[in-house]
């Protein structure tokens, strides 16, 4: 009797001492089925929360609350989901959807559509059309140690568009190059402001997701299992910025990311065999 004790005292402990695989993040909600692969997230003036999914999936937005409970999906009208990979959020409430996804670093048309707020209630909003090119790519796709120019992440400041590219080179460099592009209709020449060297890991280190505080004084950068906050830092140059490295102890694939407050991210994975397809929480200090 002894024996059957310990052993169920031993199970519980060992239960208790497993890892959960969001490590760090506190569970808001899970997504519904339909949507398996969120890749990016933004937060409404009104509290709802704005999320997209990347390629192969339909050209929509979904409108959800903090429990990730479904609203409404939205079909973008005059947009096509190549890749779609993030969502930003200016302070008039107009939408912007990330369609630079770009693995193999083969695409010339790189796009950015601008959903104005004041689409944003109709069934089938209108999108603006932000055409751009990285002005340092001259081959498509380049070499394998200058694969830089795939994008999971973005925001939008002061009239501008900032973008953080994801590393894919070989061997691995360990930088996001950052470049920023008018929040205007139109084609657009990305303007290059540098690069961060974030770290040399090759499956941690790469940006899948970004967004500015509400005070604009905090840059973050999600990749996989970490999250790189940014101050101190000068919008035309970054190079002096200070990085503060969190990691998250999370195992399931994060892409998305976006302040609730000054204080507090928003984090979204993507549902797979590991687990995932939740809305997340993180308090930073």
């Amino acid at each position: 009797m002894k024996k059957i004790a310990f052993l169920f005292v031993l199970i519980i402990v060992q239960a208790c001492a497993q890892k959960a695989p969001y490590g760090k993040l506190e569970p808001l909600g899970k997504f519904p089925s339909k949507l398996k692969e969120v890749s990016g997230i933004e937060v409404s003036s009104s509290g709802t929360v704005w999320v997209i999914q990347d390629s192969g999936n339909e050209d929509e937005i979904y409108q959800l609350d903090r429990k990730a409970k479904l609203f409404q999906s939205l079909k973008i009208d005059h947009a096509k989901n190549q890749d779609w990979e993030d969502l930003a959020l200016d302070n008039n409430g107009n939408l912007y959807i990330g369609d630079f996804g770009n693995n193999a670093n083969e695409r010339k048309n790189l796009t950015i559509y601008k959903v104005p707020q004041s689409e944003l209630g109709k069934k089938k909003p209108n999108a603006k059309k932000i055409a751009f090119y990285y002005p340092d790519q001259k081959n498509f796709p380049p070499e394998k140690d200058s694969l830089y120019f795939d994008t999971e992440g973005f925001f939008h400041l002061d009239g501008h568009l900032y973008i953080f590219t994801k590393n894919r080179t070989r061997p691995y460099s360990g930088k996001t190059l950052i470049y920023r592009v008018p929040d205007t209709e139109g084609e657009h020449t990305a303007e290059p402001l540098g690069s961060l060297f974030l770290c040399g890991d090759q499956d941690r280190c790469s940006v899948t997701g970004a967004d500015i505080s509400l005070d604009g004084k905090t840059i973050a950068l999600l990749s996989y299992g970490l999250v790189f906050l940014l101050t101190d830092f000068e919008l035309s140059d970054f190079s002096k910025a200070s990085i503060q490295t969190i990691d998250l102890n999370c195992q399931t694939q994060i892409e998305s990311i976006c302040f609730l407050d000054n204080k507090t991210l928003l984090i979204a994975d993507e549902r797979n065999k590991n687990g995932g397809g939740n809305l997340y929480r993180f308090h930073l200090d």
